[in-house]
């Protein structure tokens, strides 16, 4: 097994990549900037490696490090033994999962590489709850959505919250930044989609009207909770559609209404 490394100061320099970790505006500076995740729990640490992102550490009770044997073997990372307590003084949180692993980010794909083999896509307009990131990415992921565009003002679907939110889910899902917005969604019309906006308004087309599951190519719109979509977002849509509701409900929580959207954008769509 590889060697375990005991560090029993939170001020310890080795241990920076996991300081501070409910500093939410601190962690959207540094992560990005530094080039690096956090992945928080077995499963979510495991899903990390399994779609190549290189560990950078980890951070383990000791009670983790023989069930996580071998994802410490075959990563070669130092791994960072530590008690609970300390570990939430370094954390600023009690990390009740045991282990925590940095990463190392890839590349963002472009534009029109997500889209070269797409026929289902979600796009976000100033979706910045991340919780609401990691339940749309794993509603994306098992209801068959092949990728996932966000305006520039979306929140990052690799902050620890979105992907624990989505239980590894951003990483199955490919996903790509939109510079300009919303001029940037004519590359996406261009690309032979059509455009669906997703909104409560009464005036908009019921979804299973429209039936977009025999459509070719999809983009369904989707925008932050609250203030849905904006105007401008709306004017670019080729059609506006909304979720029928009843009992007097006037609209869905953004990650229930995409989960419900998403499968009916895809479902009994026509095999490629």
């Amino acid at each position: 097994m590889a060697d375990l490394i005991t560090v029993d100061d939170p001020d310890d320099p080795r241990l920076r990549d996991y300081t501070g970790l409910t500093d939410v505006e601190l962690r959207r500076r540094r992560e990005p900037a530094e080039g690096l995740f956090i992945a928080e729990g077995e499963k979510v640490i495991r899903r990390a490696g399994q779609a190549g992102y290189a560990m950078r550490s980890m951070l383990l009770s000791a009670k983790w490090a023989d069930a996580m044997r071998d994802v410490i073997e075959s990563a070669g990372a130092p791994v960072y033994v530590v008690e609970p307590r300390l570990a939430e003084r370094v954390t600023g949180y009690h990390v009740h999962r045991g282990a925590l692993a940095s990463m190392g980010r890839k590349p963002l794909p472009t534009t029109a590489e997500v889209l070269r083999t797409a026929r289902r896509v979600a796009v976000m307009e100033a979706v910045n709850d991340h919780t609401n990131i990691g339940a749309i990415f794993r509603s994306a992921a098992a209801l068959g959505m092949d990728a996932v565009l966000l305006s520039p003002d979306c929140a990052d679907p690799l902050y620890r919250r979105s992907v624990k939110v989505s239980m590894g889910a951003v990483f199955a899902v490919p996903y790509a930044r939109l510079d300009g917005w919303p001029t940037a969604l004519e590359a996406v019309r261009e690309a032979g989609f059509r455009l669906l906006a997703l909104t409560p308004d009464a005036a908009a087309v019921p979804m299973d009207t429209v039936a977009p599951h025999r459509m070719e190519r999809v983009a369904l719109m989707l925008g932050a909770e609250g203030d849905g979509l904006s105007r401008r977002a709306l004017d670019a849509a080729d059609i506006r559609v909304r979720i029928p509701m009843a009992h007097g409900v006037d609209s869905l929580n953004v990650g229930a209404a995409a989960a419900v959207a998403f499968y009916a954008v895809t479902a009994g769509r026509p095999e490629s």
